[in-house]
């Protein structure tokens, strides 16, 4: 019979950034009352690169119901993307997904 090897058990320290690294995290941009619309949404599509009209649809969501999920990632793309967002005074949080 050969010994068995037991895994040791993760710390709650390394079981949290194992989480943090496979879960997605969200960037949320919230409802702006200083900017025009158009400046909002050209913004999200150079934080996102997602279509003007796909920036249009998450700029009149975040407007209409106070915040839009604006992308969607890893964090560190995240943290990328708010700070974008963040160039021209937006308000965004960075959550994570799940």
């Amino acid at each position: 019979m050969s010994p068995q090897t037991l895994e040791q058990p993760l710390s709650l320290t390394e079981a949290n950034e194992q989480t943090e690294q496979e879960l997605p995290w969200s960037v949320i941009l919230y409802n702006d009352d200083h900017h025009s619309f158009e400046a909002v949404i050209l913004q999200v599509q150079k934080a996102t690169g997602v279509s003007l009209e796909r920036a249009y649809e998450i700029s009149m969501e975040a407007h209409t119901k106070g915040r839009a999920i604006c992308y969607t990632g890893p964090l560190e793309r995240c943290e990328h993307v708010a700070g974008i967002l963040r160039q021209i005074n937006l308000t965004v949080e960075i959550d994570q997904s799940g």
